[in-house]
């Protein structure tokens, strides 16, 4: 964790913060063409193409996840979250289209 910190540390919080709401964004656009590809793929079985498709999706949106996971530790210090809600936060990627719900919601300051 403390290279973690180390790394971040050398950017500013305004940049951390952008970087956190386009990795949610992201991470949740992810999940919609990830659901595109297993319907494909559902409908389309012998086909090479939605293979090849899903593929990629899924090492895209393995990406954002990587990435929302990391960021997480920057957003819990700069948002001054307690554990439950890091724990929240970390549920919250597992779910489709949760990462929003934390961006809009969980990452802002002076929430109540």
């Amino acid at each position: 964790m403390n290279f973690i910190e180390n790394f971040f540390s050398k950017y500013s919080e305004e940049k951390l913060i952008k970087w956190f709401k386009q990795i949610c964004v992201a991470e949740a656009v992810s999940w919609c063409f990830l659901f595109s590809a297993m319907i494909w793929i559902r409908y389309d079985r012998d086909a090479l193409l939605p293979t090849i498709y899903i593929i990629i999706v899924g090492n895209i949106h393995g990406l954002f996840f990587s990435l929302y996971l990391l960021m997480l530790m920057s957003a819990r210090k700069i948002f001054r979250w307690d554990d439950e809600d890091t724990v929240f936060a970390v549920i919250a990627a597992f779910f489709p289209f949760a990462t929003i719900w934390i961006d809009k919601k969980l990452a802002r300051f002076g929430r109540e």
